[in-house]
């Protein structure tokens, strides 16, 4: 039943395992690859920090954006219109009265056609008519505009933009911490899955040979059995209970042979070559693997500190101050923005010197205010929502550090009850040996049955693999306990 629970637990982890890793690291056959190799090439080879590492790019890329809105923008605008028709301010030739300077009166005087008899003007329409008048032809107040080019260089330099460029600022830049702090976290989650798939492989490679060594003692139990059978000192009962048990346990040593196979494979996959691959674990040869195991220390954890070192933690305080920076800039747009313009327009044709078919241009400088007045609490509620935003994520922020205390208390839990449950199973294998012993001896002085010495040897099988159980299990809680107190190491 243990080898049983052990392969669903390969068959899960071969399912859970596969976090994206690229196939492009090379392993030459037969190598012996270390826990820290693992785990290098697992973080170089990953796809998801890769993806990670880009975006921590992109949000380098976006603060130097936002810090270019505190600098002057300028901006170049051109066009060409073509019109159907030109301009003309008359609609005919006109004709405009002229005047003369009159000494007696001092001044200029409209002179009007008067009547000779009576010496009264002469009056068309109810208006004097003019003695002189000068022509105005429509030709010479007619422009032509069939063509006009016109271009703009214009210079904005903000001055106060009611803090939003100061927010976008800090945003961007808490942005690119929270980027760097997702890869933080990612690779910690890589390494604690490569550390898994590792101890996997090497509990099945214990419960290989473990399996292999209760298949041979079944083995020799049926022959001695079957010689038995021959003189006579043996029933037919006890040579076919043998030999079920030792079906039973070949198809165990298959299934344990086609988990490790799976399970090398999903490490492979993981840590980026080739799953096909032949290699070996240093560890895989251990002599004794409790010798290897890690001892946790009594020093009292200090919370303030495992909160500094979770970077998933720090992504929640970097979403806190993000969103305090969106209150600002929701702020802001109920603020007056003021900033400097300096614009040089040119067009052609032109008028600044008469009506010209040329390029022409001139220089304005001024300020642009915007007061926002009303509307209608659409701003408002908008800075309404980015305060509520905040506080719902200042709650996750709290319940994460609460969750973060159940996490560690557990992991502590945990990693005290593997150490006692190490010390068991190392205190049961004497007694497993020494059963078995005695149950073989018994049985050759024939004061045991075949029964009481398979029954021994079961119980040899499952000390032996509780103690190789609790083994791995120690050092899964190790790499657990780090992963929670934020120490476990991700540094290539």
């Amino acid at each position: 039943m243990t080898i049983r629970r052990m392969l669903l637990t390969v068959a899960l982890s071969g399912s859970l395992l596969t976090l994206g890793a690229q196939t492009t690291a090379t392993v030459a056959d037969g190598s012996v690859l270390t826990l820290e190799q693992c785990r290098d090439m697992a973080l170089s080879n990953n796809k998801n920090l890769r993806k990670i590492n880009e975006e921590i790019r992109a949000a380098g890329y976006q603060k130097d954006e936002a810090f270019a809105a505190y600098l002057p923008a300028i901006d170049f605008a051109g066009g060409y219109l073509y019109n159907q028709k030109n301009i003309s301010l008359l609609e005919k030739d006109a004709l405009l009265p002229v005047k003369t300077f009159d000494l007696q009166k001092q001044g200029y005087e409209f002179n009007v056609v008067k009547n000779p008899m009576t010496g009264e003007p002469v009056m068309v329409n109810g208006k004097p008519v003019p003695e002189q008048v000068a022509l105005l032809p429509k030709e010479a107040m007619t422009f032509d505009i069939h063509n006009v080019f016109f271009g703009a260089v214009t210079l904005t330099q903000p001055i106060f933009m009611g803090g939003k460029i100061v927010a976008m600022n800090k945003i961007t830049g808490y942005a690119e911490e929270l980027a760097k702090a997702k890869h933080g976290n990612a690779s910690r989650d890589l390494v604690y899955a490569v550390d898994a798939a590792y101890w996997m492989v090497v509990s099945l490679h214990a419960k290989q040979a473990l399996a292999e060594s209760y298949v041979n003692l079944l083995d020799t139990l049926s022959h001695n059995v079957g010689l038995m059978l021959e003189q006579g000192v043996a029933t037919r009962r006890d040579k076919l209970a043998v030999d079920v048990k030792l079906n039973s346990a070949q198809v165990d040593l298959t299934k344990v042979n086609n988990g490790l196979a799976l399970s090398k494979m999903a490490l492979a996959q993981l840590c980026g070559f080739p799953i096909h691959t032949p290699y070996t674990l240093a560890d895989e040869n251990a002599e004794c693997l409790s010798a290897l195991a890690p001892k946790y220390s009594d020093t009292p954890i200090d919370m303030n500190e495992v909160y500094a070192r979770r970077d998933d933690l720090r992504q929640l305080e970097l979403g806190v101050k993000i969103f305090g920076q969106k209150e600002k800039v929701a702020r802001a747009a109920m603020m007056p923005n003021l900033a400097l313009v300096g614009m040089y327009s040119f067009s052609n044709p032109n008028v600044f010197d008469g009506f010209k078919n040329k390029f022409s241009g001139a220089f304005s400088v001024g300020a642009m205010l915007t007061v926002p007045i009303w509307h209608w609490g659409g701003n408002y509620n908008k800075y309404r929502a980015a305060k509520a935003q905040t506080s719902a994520m200042r709650m996750e922020l709290e319940d994460a550090k609460e969750m973060i205390d159940l996490q560690v208390s557990q992991a502590n839990f945990k990693a005290e009850e593997a150490l006692k449950t190490r010390r068991m199973t190392a205190a049961n294998l004497e007694s497993a040996d020494e059963n078995l012993r005695c149950a073989n001896a018994g049985f050759r002085d024939g004061v045991m049955t075949v029964d009481d010495v398979m029954g021994a040897q079961t119980a040899w099988l499952k000390a032996h693999s509780e103690n190789i159980d609790a083994d791995i299990d120690v050092y899964l809680c190790d790499v657990y306990l780090s992963k929670v107190l934020g120490t476990l190491n991700t540094n290539k």
